[in-house]
């Protein structure tokens, strides 16, 4: 058989977002009951086989303590890393941003530090560039679809209006938003693309969508539909079948474009 055209297909990009916590790689849904994966050193390696383009590390045992980045650990992920590496987790402003970079991580994603002292984008970005600093957006939506900004691993809100937040960390300086629906998170139901869309036309940075992927079709619909200048997920790259075993299987250039092109043949746009 020979292999689709992919030749029409622009390039997407799909970044596996991986959680470390204590020693070990960890999926969670809805940002609960984390369920260990293996050593990060063995995924990354896995990873790096499957001629994966970026990946996204978040250190979520850090959320809420006033740690910083590991990075005896971060360092030894680094350096099985054959692919560009965004790293977040404990990093509470430039000095810890200089020490991520240094490790061997071409961005660094600010979360906490940035709901609850803005000014570390703005330092951060002057010191390295914009294109070095990630804002993570962690957004839960209520009953009535109200939606806030959450920090401390989604245990505290911070903002209410996640289009005027987003816009206030693209001021200061960050250079791309990962945006992450904590309801949808680890569910594989889909992302909230009306969330992404939203953010997306708001700011003038790339949104990266994150949260709820279940196949190919869905990372197409969160850049297609959403907007969305990459997509990432978690579940949908380290899960197969309905009980969830673990087997590192990303989707690879032919399933995307399939997806592509069933995407273009359902007459779906912007």
């Amino acid at each position: 058989m020979n292999a689709p055209d992919t030749a029409h297909i622009p390039e997407i990009r799909i970044i596996p977002c991986l959680l470390l916590r204590q020693s070990g790689f960890v999926k969670t849904v809805k940002f609960q009951n984390p369920k260990y994966l293996g050593d990060p050193v063995n995924i990354v390696r896995i990873f790096n086989e499957k001629e994966i383009d970026e990946i996204c590390i978040l250190d979520i045992g850090l959320a809420g303590t006033d740690g910083g980045p590991r990075l005896d650990v971060i360092r030894r992920i680094a350096d099985e890393c054959f692919m560009p590496a965004s790293y977040g987790g404990g990093v509470r402003g430039a000095e810890d941003a200089r020490n991520v970079l240094a490790a061997g991580f071409e961005k660094v994603v600010f979360n906490t530090a940035a709901a609850l002292n803005p000014s570390v984008i703005e330092e951060s970005s002057k010191a390295f560039g914009s294109q070095s600093i990630v804002v993570s957006m962690d957004v839960a939506t209520g009953p009535g679809g109200e939606r806030s900004v959450m920090a401390e691993g989604g245990g505290r809100p911070v903002d209410n209006d996640p289009v005027a937040y987003a816009r206030r960390m693209v001021d200061l300086g960050a250079g791309e938003i990962l945006l992450n629906s904590i309801n949808r998170d680890g569910t594989m139901e889909g992302f909230d693309l009306d969330l992404i869309g939203v953010i997306s036309r708001s700011v003038p940075v790339p949104v990266i969508a994150c949260g709820g992927a279940r196949d190919a079709d869905d990372l197409i619909a969160a850049i297609r539909t959403g907007g969305a200048a990459a997509a990432a997920a978690g579940s949908l790259f380290v899960f197969y079948g309905r009980l969830r075993a673990v087997l590192i299987n990303p989707p690879g250039v032919d399933d995307l474009g399939e997806a592509w092109r069933r995407f273009d043949a359902a007459g779906k746009s912007l």
